[in-house]
């Protein structure tokens, strides 16, 4: 017996998720737009190695936001492309994976190692929701000036300060304040900047 577990609840799964209630991840529309993600970044790539003018532009129109100076290194990974956004002159180099079904907000002049994953999805705890498919999704936001070194993993609803430092490998599990250094599993604060 399957539950219903939006009874009354005359919302798409598409306006659930971006309420960040659960909802389950059967809506066209985002099916969609997961689908025009991956074929922007593969045509980003290939722009990209091809040093075509229009990588920018293709960029541009994949994210949210895309500030002025900010550069991508392909190959990217997103869920929907148009929740991530940002700022102006950051730098994220390859591999950066940015599941973005909550927002996701790189602040100005960041520096984003290699093999970065920034991780808005969550998922039930208990047995049952999971196996209906329930998801849900929290944002990140990255403040300005940030450095996340290679390998850094950012999970659901955190919030990085201004200045901050996260050192390769880190696994970002909540909340670090401005102008500190941060490292290990999960990510401590070890200094100030």
């Amino acid at each position: 017996m399957t539950t219903d577990h939006f009874a009354g609840d005359p919302r798409t799964n598409r306006e659930r998720m971006l309420a960040g209630d659960l909802y389950i991840a059967d809506d066209p529309e985002n099916e969609r737009l997961a689908k025009r993600a991956i074929r922007l970044a593969d045509e980003y790539h290939r722009a990209v190695v091809a040093d075509d003018a229009s990588s920018r532009a293709i960029l541009a129109d994949l994210l949210g936001t895309l500030g002025d100076g900010a550069w991508i290194r392909p190959p990217l990974v997103v869920d929907y492309g148009e929740n991530l956004h940002v700022g102006a002159r950051t730098f994220v180099n390859a591999n950066l994976t940015a599941l973005d079904v909550a927002a996701i907000t790189i602040g100005e002049d960041c520096q984003i190692g290699p093999d970065v994953q920034l991780l808005t999805p969550t998922h039930p705890v208990e047995p049952q929701p999971r196996r209906d498919k329930l998801e849900a999704a929290r944002p990140i936001t990255i403040g300005d000036n940030v450095w996340l070194g290679g390998g850094v993993i950012v999970c659901p609803g955190v919030t990085i300060g201004e200045n901050t430092v996260v050192g390769a490998g880190a696994v970002v599990t909540r909340d670090l304040p401005a102008n500190v250094v941060a490292v290990g599993n999960p990510a401590r604060v070890v200094r100030e900047v």
